[in-house]
């Protein structure tokens, strides 16, 4: 049996994906709703900006990740001097052969850390534009797929930070969502100092729960997680209320509305229901939407942050009550 040929039932993927989030807690200690998110963000079929300040575990989760789900995993440090062709690769002369070869680059991978991304400058982030978005690259005119699973875990330090740049709106808008950890509290803290002596060295490793194969299932079996009409054009509410809201110059775009729906289905998954209700929604509005808002000038001078934005919006818009038939599923069997 191939990859395509299996099937995993949306039960199961609940499963494997609290064992995957268990494992992940055993080296990231007490960020059990970040690490959510960010799972939500993989199985969606997306990426995952991680924005915060240094030293706050967004690399280790990275990795971890990429251990827990037995992915080619390969990270990119994004420094000022870096080149588009350090992130996708280059032709290079072959004495041998007297042609020039490709040499792949990073990006050739299941899953990419790219980390400080908003360290180097826009023309090398936005190497990474067309390999998020279509899943190739094309260096000298070539095209060159890449293999699924394919996703990047991107770290950035906050804009205020000193040497880096802020992303293009484009490309933050290929971010499915937008995760942040926080300091950790004493206790949390501790356990780290207890973990780390208690194992004697540094890196810390995570046995495979799943591998690429079983991954690309759990990501096929979402689509079987229902979304009634009502519940999706609640979806489509929210996300045009940021766009006329009085402090926002330029709202979520539909891709903002795509990213709760597909984020709502694994939020369900993780619930252990195979329909998404309102609150499914509501959970994952700030981490989708926020980093698609761009607020009025004087909101910035004011320190207004997207997320109260979002928080706004969500109190304003009602949200639905209703347990009817979704209208694309009405024909399919055993509806």
């Amino acid at each position: 049996m191939n990859d395509v040929d299996r099937t995993i039932p949306a039960t199961e993927v609940g499963h494997l994906a609290r064992a995957v989030l268990d494992a992940v807690g055993q080296v990231v200690v007490g960020k059990r709703e970040a690490l959510e998110l960010v799972l939500a963000g993989i199985l969606a079929g997306g990426h995952v900006l991680l924005e915060d300040l240094p030293g706050l575990g967004k690399t280790l989760t990275a990795r971890s990740f990429a251990q827990a789900l037995g992915l080619d995993f390969r990270r990119l440090q994004f420094t000022p001097d870096l080149l588009p062709a350090d992130v996708t690769g280059s032709f290079l002369y072959d004495q041998r052969s007297g042609d020039f070869a490709f040499r792949a680059g990073p990006v050739f991978t299941n899953l990419l850390l790219a980390d400080e991304i908003n360290r180097t400058p826009p023309k090398t982030q936005s190497a990474l534009l067309e390999a998020m978005q279509e899943k190739q690259v094309s260096v000298e005119g070539v095209t060159y797929r890449l293999d699924e699973p394919f996703h990047v875990l991107a770290t950035a330090n906050p804009i205020e930070y000193e040497g880096t740049y802020p992303l293009p709106e484009a490309q933050l808008d290929r971010f499915l969502l937008r995760v942040s950890f926080g300091y950790p509290e004493q206790e949390e803290e501790w356990e780290v100092l207890r973990r780390r002596m208690a194992r004697r060295r540094e890196e810390a490793e995570i046995k495979p729960v799943v591998d690429a194969v079983t991954l690309r299932a759990m990501q096929a079996a979402l689509e079987d997680v229902v979304v009634e009409d009502s519940v999706g054009r609640y979806i489509v509410a929210l996300t045009a209320a940021t766009r006329e809201h009085p402090s926002v110059l330029v709202g979520a775009s539909p891709r903002g509305s795509l990213a709760l729906l597909l984020l709502a289905r694994v939020r369900a998954v993780l619930a252990g229901r195979d329909y998404v209700v309102p609150e499914d929604v509501k959970e994952v509005a700030a981490p989708a939407l926020a980093h698609r808002i761009t607020l009025r000038p004087e909101m910035w001078l004011r320190r207004v942050d997207p997320s109260f934005v979002v928080g706004e919006v969500l109190a304003g818009t009602p949200a639905p009550a209703s347990g009817a038939l979704p209208s694309y599923a009405a024909g399919r069997p055993g509806r």
